[in-house]
């Protein structure tokens, strides 16, 4: 607008014009204020959607691994006990005389092969189910695993090595449902950093 068009104009103009202008200002001032606060708004909104997805996502993880413990581990006090029976079966074989099992009795050897089944069909389902047997002999002595009842003198075999298996283990996954009760050797030479369950024995 030139200047003989602003002089041509009555204030009452004049004062709708800069009125009108003062309006539009402080428009656009608040429209970028409520921009600025709704950016704001979708940041804070954007970032809990995020936190409440890594939280359902954590929380399916907790959920899928409660369900494999369940599944490999809700065994594990029947499978203790099933092993106390196994140990029950194993002793009654080791108990028969060597002339007995030699004899010519049909019955008898009947029984003896009906027991020996059943304990391999025990170990067996045991098994199937994730039941580890831990027979160390000559393995390196683990307190995690093994139990040592007692030490062997061998000067020949590296200290801390299991020479003996008394009574086999046994483990579930990654946990220890009975461990190996073990004989020890000691006076060998010692490992290059230690001997293996050197603070277990006595």
């Amino acid at each position: 607008m030139t200047d003989q068009a602003k002089d041509e104009r009555t204030p009452d103009e004049t004062e709708a014009a800069e009125a009108f202008a003062e309006q539009t200002v402080e428009g656009a001032e608040g429209d970028y204020e409520a921009l600025v606060r709704l950016m704001k708004e979708n940041e804070e909104l954007k970032d809990r959607a995020l936190r409440a997805a890594a939280e359902v996502e954590n929380m399916r993880r907790r959920a899928a691994r409660d369900v494999q413990d369940a599944r490999s581990y809700s065994i594990a006090n029947f499978a203790r006990d099933m092993l106390t029976v196994a140990d029950d079966l194993q002793r009654a074989l080791e108990a028969i005389p060597a002339e007995a099992k030699a004899s010519d009795d049909a019955g008898f050897k009947a029984l003896i092969e009906g027991v020996e089944i059943t304990a391999r069909g025990l170990i067996g389902a045991l098994e199937r189910h994730g039941v580890k047997k831990l027979s160390p002999e000559g393995e390196r002595f683990d307190p995690n695993f093994h139990e040592a009842l007692f030490e062997i003198p061998n000067p020949q075999v590296v200290a801390g090595t299991v020479l003996q298996v008394v009574q086999p283990g046994y483990s579930i996954g990654e946990r220890v449902l009975r461990p190996a009760k073990v004989g020890v050797s000691k006076d060998g030479p010692k490992q290059a950093n230690g001997s293996a369950g050197e603070g277990n024995q006595g």
